[in-house]
């Protein structure tokens, strides 16, 4: 399995200059489906303006091993590792979660992430395969969803599991020579939050959460605030409610 998560790792060595999108749809019956794209179409042109092709082929070849339609974890597994996973419960997960790559006149743009319809014991079953093989997920997805209200603990508006997902593959001395240039990393990162019922009300307030319309939410994360410890909000309440009709 682990091969088959390392194809993630080496999709996040391009972030540099990148822009992450999320969307999570929530439903009545209280699961809730992802998709999140990474676009690195900036980073590649700046890797083709500064590498020999010869050395892009070589950063580049475990990204473009990903298939360019949607597949599941489960079949990318299973490829890989043919079908030496026997626990059911960790099937059941890789085969609700698919990856994809992304292309734009025939080169590499970037990979897409979808969770589809996971229930919270789904949920708590991918944190558990997070832990081991740090898996880049939005940590908006673990956020308390009961099929009518939501609640958003703000002190888990980071990038926590992107940032453990680079360092579980990079050697500790470049960690920590490198951890003044984690805000250059990222250009624009954002989620929208979609119900499938109207929101009623919306309890607490944060300056990065918006309400767009009768059924979205927009978070758009500050990336030099998420790196300044002396950074004042003007809204920062650590729970934000939203109660749906």
């Amino acid at each position: 399995m682990k091969k088959t998560f390392l194809l993630f790792t080496m999709c996040l060595l391009a972030l540099q200059s990148c822009t992450i999108n999320s969307e999570i749809v929530y439903y009545k019956d209280a699961a809730s489906s992802t998709i999140m794209d990474i676009d690195v179409r900036e980073f590649m042109a700046e890797m083709k303006a500064m590498t020999p092709d010869s050395l892009q082929k070589k950063e580049l070849g475990e990204m473009d091993k990903l298939p360019t339609t949607w597949t599941s974890m489960y079949e990318l597994d299973k490829e890989k590792n043919k079908g030496k996973i026997k626990d059911q419960d960790s099937i059941k997960i890789l085969k609700k979660v698919f990856m994809k790559s992304n292309k734009e006149n025939n080169e590499y743009a970037g990979f897409s992430l979808k969770l589809d319809h996971f229930s919270k014991p789904d949920y708590d079953a991918l944190h558990r395969l997070s832990v081991g093989y740090q898996l880049p997920v939005d940590q908006n997805v673990y956020n308390d969803w009961n099929g009518k209200t939501l609640t958003i603990n703000t002190e888990n508006l980071n990038l926590k599991n992107i940032e453990e997902a680079l360092k579980s593959k990079t050697p500790q001395e470049e960690i920590e020579s490198a951890e003044g240039l984690l805000p250059m990393l990222f250009k624009k990162i954002g989620t929208t939050l979609k119900f499938e019922n109207k929101i009623k009300s919306i309890t607490g307030k944060h300056d990065w959460v918006q309400q767009v319309d009768d059924h979205s939410i927009r978070i758009e994360y500050d990336i030099k605030a998420l790196y300044d410890k002396e950074f004042k909000f003007k809204h920062d309440d650590k729970m934000i409610i939203i109660t749906t009709e």
